[in-house]
């Protein structure tokens, strides 16, 4: 494929400050960014003898982007977990996540994201901020990751989650390891790897740590955190109890809190909290399926949007199918607040498409989540027919009731193809899964052991 290529015939949307809906619209591709927006006739004429890419009237849209996923949570699909039923949060993330991660080796670790990531291309998500763990495998794990991303295609956000839980020696290689992550990230500057500081959760982090990750945070410079923040009560309960605050004060109070900074859940906070994420400039990252699932409640998103807070939408590594995320988040709050006018399909769209875009713009030194000429070039086609007329007015609406993620047909990164006309191009999806079919017996192996000794 060459490296300058037009993409013609397709319904364009741009999104973007002034969103547009082009028909028969066209897309230039210069060098991995967009050169030219516009009716297929003009744009083809103003660069003749490019190649062409016929969308044959799909959709042409910016690629999705997740603001916080766990790629190491792969495993956990079909997994038995031997014991009653578990009953609360605190019981999931003992019986089921913080085993998991010690039973990941450094295949485990491999496949575990190469998964996902096909995952990603397959339903058109381009970006994706991930929160690894791996507590028995921490030296080189994010290395293990960004060898995935680069090979899949993608662009990422990597980070290791650093914890007490399983002692000092853990908690050190866990902030070694962000440390010379975020360094090689910043010496190479390969346009499609970032980094941030990662952390568990206030509830498993003492303010010793707290301390020595703000201290190497800061060395490095205005480095900012990926945090899990109130993520139901029982994160409030440890804070209250030992710390005689709430989590987001104390956060705040120990220099975590940022522009830079991305908190995932905030549903246990109250207004005060709230003011305090606005006011400092965190990014607050939501993930209704996840929420759901593990019964921790619901965030006030409502409250938050109306409060002007960067709301940003994830996955908390349930499938990147980013467009069931939103029709999920669009649901949920009607219900819980029984009121069918509560976030509504704009809204929405805005997290995904607005902030989410802007959140991936301040990692990366370009524009991501729009076509616009000087954008990069992340681009997805839909095979979505639209049998109503389609408008920038109504967009949110199809995309709510019409769109999902089944439909993206082809996926580009940075002007790379990734998949076209449903074929992945950069990965062996059959043997991918069938080694991760073997992997994971293994893990499942290891999984089963520590249960039992715990």
């Amino acid at each position: 494929m060459a490296t300058n290529y037009i993409i013609t015939h397709g319904r364009v949307i741009t999104f973007g400050q002034n969103n547009r809906i082009i028909e028969d619209g066209a897309v230039a591709v210069e060098g991995g960014y967009i050169v030219d927006v516009g009716p297929t006739a003009e744009v083809t004429a103003r660069h003749a003898n490019w190649e062409q890419v016929d969308a044959g009237g799909q959709i042409v849209m910016p690629g999705l982007i997740v603001s916080h996923t766990h790629f190491y949570g792969t495993f956990a699909r079909g997994m038995y977990i031997p014991g009653p039923p578990m009953k609360n949060f605190p019981e999931i993330l003992a019986r089921l996540w913080w085993q998991l991660d010690r039973a990941l080796d450094e295949e485990g670790v491999r496949y575990s994201a190469l998964v996902p990531l096909l995952d990603a291309i397959k339903h058109g998500a381009t970006t994706l901020f991930d929160h690894h763990a791996s507590n028995r495998f921490v030296e080189g794990s994010l290395d293990v990751i960004a060898d995935a991303v680069l090979e899949a295609g993608v662009r990422a956000v990597l980070c290791y989650e650093v914890s007490d839980r399983d002692g000092p020696d853990v908690a050190r290689a866990a902030i070694e390891e962000n440390v010379r992550f975020i360094k090689r990230v910043r010496r190479e500057k390969h346009p499609r790897l970032a980094a941030t500081f990662g952390l568990h959760a206030a509830m498993t982090l003492s303010d010793e740590t707290l301390t020595r990750c703000v201290e190497e945070a800061q060395a490095l410079g205005n480095v900012g955190f990926h945090i899990h923040v109130a993520e139901g009560p029982f994160d409030q309960d440890v804070s209250l109890e030992r710390y005689g605050m709430r989590v987001v004060d104390r956060l705040y109070r120990r220099g975590i809190l940022g522009p830079d900074t991305i908190v995932a859940h905030a549903i246990d906070i109250d207004a005060w909290e709230m003011e305090l994420l606005r006011d400092t400039g965190t990014w607050v990252s939501h993930q209704p399926r996840s929420n759901m699932n593990n019964a921790v409640g619901v965030a006030d998103v409502p409250t938050m949007l109306r409060g002007h807070m960067k709301v940003v939408l994830g996955n908390d590594g349930f499938s990147n199918n980013m467009f069931t995320e939103m029709h999920v988040a669009y649901l949920l709050h009607k219900v819980h607040r029984r009121d069918p006018r509560v976030l509504s399909a704009d809204q929405v769209l805005s997290m995904q498409f607005v902030n989410n875009a802007r959140l991936a713009t301040h990692f990366f030194p370009f524009t991501v989540g729009e076509l616009t000429p000087g954008a990069v070039a992340d681009i997805i086609f839909l095979d979505y027919d639209p049998p109503t007329p389609l408008t920038v007015e109504n967009l949110p609406w199809h995309v709510i009731f019409g769109v999902d993620g089944t439909q993206v047909t082809t996926t580009i990164v940075h002007g790379r193809f990734l998949m076209r006309d449903r074929q992945v191009l950069t990965l062996d999806e059959a043997s991918i899964m069938a080694r991760s079919r073997e992997v994971a017996r293994r893990t499942w192996e290891r999984f089963w052991t520590l249960s039992k000794a715990t």
